[in-house]
């Protein structure tokens, strides 16, 4: 039999999804102080589903009240000690959706984006100041003169200096900071200019001076903050997937001591004990099993898309989910040492190691920066010399090379591209998680997909179904009904009507049997009905001497094959490895066109893989979405994974692909490849600009307010050609 069906999680843009935040917030809140039950839930994605989800979940007896939280695709529930997370489990998977229990206390208490709220307020008054900035410098242009013009400069003054030194915050903060490491970022420059502007202005009209530029200064910062707001929007606000993966280990178990069953904290579950797992729960250990029969779905660790049977002797391991029987195991590591911890480690350091990706913009900004630098020291030591010494002369021309210099341009030249790159490719599905992913996407070369869940939708269908009579169905829709096993629920939803079968009983690691027309019926596994197996994805039913092979296939997922024609004409190497059966990853790998394909492979060995591809000097793009591939996800020069993925597989992507259809994977290597060619054009920009304005400001030609000017006109000229991408 096969794994867990995974629901329909089309996303849609629900008008609902907009009002949630605050009912999150409030749920996350509430499970942080530990009063709650906190439960993932992939398939959620719309105003329906929260309404089905908290009503059902509220109409069980002892549940207090459950909110969902749609954009972490959580539900907190407030309940008695005596209601069960297996039975929240189960009540769940009757109603259609896949849940598996999280440890509120290692998620994070709040999920809001403060650093983003803090860049657009601060965007927000250097916008505003700059208007009425620039309306007082009007009055001064047409021709205030003496007391009238100083009272506008004092004005601007008492507008500008406030604002800068509150909206330019950011870059001060990272100036300083940069400073205080020994080196020069590019926030540097950008402190140094706003400061230099807002300082000679100040200055001139204590002088009572002809000229000040206070609205290059409020400018300045404006433009600034929009290119650092833009940057931001395109980085996700994620938790690391390590973290996610550490909150999906089962914090509690029930614990056999004495002759009684008690519910401890997994960190007090030692090497030895007896642990008590119920049908529908989580292992929470690593194990063998003592006592007890059932089968175990394991595809969310390892892929495989056929439970297999667990009775006394079989090895099992922590995450792994329990279908139909209690079972009784006897601890071999747990906490830390368990094979889930082992897998979020890994994750971990597959993590770190891509953050050592440095993006065009950071490699630009390390030359660009001691350029700067010099040229405005140098213009300053220069008209020192030329004029004699006039300080107030060379001051303003090193404070023009600084400011037409400022890195405005470069600074919007990637988050410009990403930003409109990342419109385009989300209208066709795909979100962009991490700010140089795409840059990364335009490098791959090589892509590994992973098959159930990825490829496939992990739903089960018959094959054969018109191959029976209609009494052979009927019998076996009716004996299917009684069981919450992913294929006795595909084929009771396929099969249509039911027989009067009486008696019915499951047997756990087996199936179900009953009584029609006085003879025993049984449908389960081939050996138990007295069926040959076949070696296809099957279960089997028995009338009497006769039998009858339902069979399987996993539902391909739209635009599977679409995508990987489309990157296989890139001239990409695609690749399928999967923990799944050889039998079912042949099939599925010939279906698609795809020539080099691994079957049964463990976790590490995703991992390893992709590491030994990436060590041989390929990019490679992940594209996966169970627990088994999270590592692979981290390790890869790039990864995707689809919105029904767990929680885990999704943090630890860079790309989310919210529909079902795959297609547009192939659209987003294209498109992906067009931003960087962009991101170059504009760098190109930049150097262009800066060739033909430095030596007009360095020969003393430009003032600070027409360096400003300049400077805003780079940047209008980068984010134009960045819309080319729309």
């Amino acid at each position: 039999m096969t794994a867990l069906p995974r629901m329909d999680t089309t996303p849609s843009a629900c008008p609902a999804c907009a009002v949630v935040p605050s009912a999150q917030r409030l749920a996350a809140l509430s499970a942080a102080a530990g009063g709650r039950i906190m439960l993932s839930l992939p398939g959620v994605h719309c105003a329906a589903c929260i309404s089905t989800v908290e009503g059902g979940l509220a109409s069980l007896p002892g549940v207090r009240s459950a909110r969902v939280n749609l954009t972490l695709r959580r539900v907190s529930v407030d309940a008695e000690p005596a209601v069960l997370t297996e039975t929240l489990i189960l009540a769940l998977n009757r109603l259609g959706y896949e849940a598996h229990e999280l440890d509120a206390g290692l998620l994070s208490a709040t999920e809001t984006d403060r650093q983003g709220r803090d860049l657009l307020m601060r965007l927000g008054v250097a916008g505003f100041s700059m208007m009425n900035v620039m309306l007082l410098s009007v009055a001064v242009w047409s021709g205030a003169e003496d007391a009238t013009r100083d009272m506008f400069h004092w004005i601007s003054a008492a507008i500008a200096i406030p604002t800068v030194i509150f909206a330019g915050q950011p870059f001060f903060r990272s100036a300083w900071a940069a400073l205080k490491a020994g080196r020069l970022g590019m926030d540097v420059p950008i402190s140094l200019a706003i400061i230099l502007a807002s300082s000679i202005s100040l200055y001139e009209t204590a002088k009572g001076g002809h000229h000040a530029y206070f609205d290059a200064a409020v400018m300045l910062t404006f433009f600034l903050l929009a290119g650092r707001y833009l940057d931001h929007r395109t980085r996700a606000v994620a938790r690391s997937a390590a973290e996610e993966l550490a909150a999906l280990e089962v914090p509690r178990a029930i614990v056999l001591r004495d002759g009684t069953e008690q519910v401890l904290p997994v960190s007090a579950v030692s090497v030895g004990d007896l642990v008590r797992v119920r049908p529908g729960g989580r292992m929470p250990v690593d194990g063998i099993v003592t006592e007890g029969s059932s089968e175990v779905d394991r595809s969310l660790l390892t892929g495989e898309s056929l439970p297999v049977y667990a009775g006394p002797g079989t090895v099992i391991s922590a995450g792994e989910v329990n279908l139909t029987g209690p079972l009784t195991v006897r601890v071999s590591a747990a906490g830390k040492d368990s094979s889930l911890h082992r897998m979020a480690d890994l994750v971990a350091i597959a993590e770190s190691a891509r953050t050592r990706y440095t993006s065009l913009a950071d490699r630009a900004a390390r030359l660009y920066s001691p350029g700067v630098h010099l040229l405005s020291f140098g213009a300053f030591a220069a008209w020192m010399w030329i004029t004699g010494g006039d300080v107030r002369f060379a001051i303003n021309i090193s404070a023009a090379v600084l400011i037409i210099t400022c890195p405005c341009a470069l600074g919007l030249a990637v988050p410009a591209v990403v930003t409109a790159a990342s419109g385009k490719l989300f209208r066709k599905g795909l979100l962009i998680k991490h700010g140089t992913a795409l840059e990364r996407l335009a490098e791959v070369d090589t892509v590994v997909f992973d098959k159930t869940g990825t490829l496939t939708l992990g739903m089960p269908e018959p094959t054969n179904l018109q191959d029976h009579p209609i009494e052979v169905r009927a019998v076996a829709v009716a004996l299917a009904r009684a069981s919450s096993h992913p294929l006795a629920m595909a084929l009771a939803a396929a099969g249509g009507g039911a027989a009067e079968v009486s008696g019915i009983v499951e047997v756990p690691g087996y199936g179900i049997e009953g009584q029609w027309r006085g003879r025993r019926v049984r449908l389960g596994r081939a050996g138990w009905t007295g069926a040959k197996p076949l070696d296809v994805t099957a279960t089997y039913l028995s009338l009497g001497a006769a039998s009858h092979a339902f069979t399987f296939a996993d539902r391909l997922r739209p635009g599977a094959e679409a995508a990987v024609q489309a990157l296989a004409s890139q001239g990409k190497k695609v690749l399928l490895i999967s923990g799944d059966a050889e039998g079912a990853v042949r099939d599925l790998a010939q279906r698609l066109g795809i020539t080099n394909w691994t079957a049964g492979a463990l976790p590490a060995e995703k991992a390893a893989a992709v590491a030994r591809l990436s060590a041989q000097g390929h990019r490679v793009l992940m594209v996966g979405d169970g627990l088994n591939d999270t590592a692979a996800l981290a390790a890869a020069h790039v990864s995707i994974s689809p919105a029904s993925a767990l929680d885990a597989a999704r943090v630890a992507s860079d790309i989310v692909l919210l529909g079902q259809d795959m297609a547009p994977i192939g659209d987003a290597a294209r498109i992906a490849a067009q931003a960087t060619r962009r991101i170059k054009e504009n760098f190109a920009i930049s150097i262009l600009y800066n060739v033909v304005a430095v030596p007009v400001a360095l020969v003393g030609l430009a003032t600070p307010l027409a360096a400003a000017l300049a400077m805003s006109l780079s940047s209008i000229t980068v984010s134009l050609n960045a819309l080319r991408l729309k």
